[in-house]
């Protein structure tokens, strides 16, 4: 039995993915750091050429590239790598469930965990045991919702929000009737 020989792939045409993954990113990347792509050579050590080829899809990086590219938008090379490949939308269904009075529609994420929150007055909330090393966001879109942390209480009302360390222990309490949007957002990995 002989093994089928590989087929070369043809060269991404100008404005056309490189395959599975869009490189135009970097332009993106670029420009929203002001830099031009001298600049961006400069810093990476990576030639003009093979940075205005990435930018337009005319050629795949190698993984020494992504990295020192990398460095020089502040991520890393799997980061760099996710928004090359991540150039669609993800949509997803929110899952509805009850905690303490309170009733919550949540979509999750990677990165961030949205919930949705409604209580009649007196509902409370307090499960710490189901948060990740994240970063909390309390915004009460209607209402009036007391928020407790290990050294102090927050009273929120329409209109305020609040951002504190999701590890704290930390509980709702509906003060008035209450809506409020929560999020979580993941901590950036810093190595």
């Amino acid at each position: 039995m002989s093994a089928r020989p590989k087929r070369k792939q043809r060269p991404a045409q100008a404005g056309e993915p490189a395959g599975q993954y869009d490189f135009s990113v970097l332009r993106e990347l670029r420009k929203h750091h002001l830099l031009t792509i001298a600049d961006v050579s400069e810093r990476s050590g990576i030639s003009p050429a093979v940075i205005s080829k990435l930018e337009r899809n005319q050629s795949l990086a190698e993984l020494d590239t992504l990295f020192r590219l990398a460095r020089v938008f502040g991520t890393n090379a799997a980061d760099l790598l996710a928004l090359a490949e991540s150039r669609t939308a993800h949509k997803k269904d929110s899952a509805r469930h009850l905690s303490g009075g309170f009733t919550f529609d949540e979509v999750d994420y990677a990165n961030v965990r949205l919930l949705h929150g409604v209580a009649r007055a007196g509902g409370a909330v307090s499960r710490p045991e189901i948060h990740r090393d994240d970063y909390e966001v309390c915004w009460v879109m209607s209402g009036h919702l007391r928020i407790q942390l290990p050294d102090e209480r927050h009273d929120l009302r329409t209109g305020q929000a609040l951002q504190f360390d999701a590890i704290l222990p930390h509980s709702y309490e509906a003060v008035t009737d209450v809506e409020v949007l929560i999020l979580h957002l993941a901590k950036p990995k810093r190595f």
